[in-house]
Order: structure tokens, then sequence, then C-alpha cells
């Protein structure tokens, strides 16, 4: 069961790849140059708290489920 969920302004993205960067294990780079999340709904936070972190946008967010 998840108890996050990751929230990203995709159309915002600038492909920057900070996120891929710091956490390559949930986060890719898309053929359209822009960064993506291969999983949104997650057990732990992991890396993808640095991820929203070293966006310079601050366009990801992580919310914590009930």
């Amino acid at each position: 069961m998840a108890k996050f969920k990751i929230t990203q302004q995709r159309e915002k993205c600038i492909g920057c790849g900070a996120c891929a960067a710091v956490c390559p294990a949930n986060w890719l780079m898309d053929d359209d140059g822009k960064s993506t999340p291969k999983k949104t709904e997650l057990a732990e936070e992991g890396c993808n708290k640095l991820a929203a972190e070293a966006c310079p946008l601050q366009i990801i967010k992580i919310v914590k489920l009930k």
C-alpha cells in the first residue's frame, strides 16, 4: 500500500535532469527532454525527497497519504 504520492507539473519541466541525477532509482529523462517518475505511488520517500529539493523550479511535490 502506497504511503506517498509524487506529483509533478511536467509541463513546466525545463529538462535540467537534477531529479534524475539525484534519484535515478525513480526518475528518468524521456525522449522529449523532460523528466518523469517511474512510480508515482511509493511505500517510502526514498531519494524522491532529494529529487524534489533539487528541482530548480520546485515543480515536484511529495504528498504523504493518510
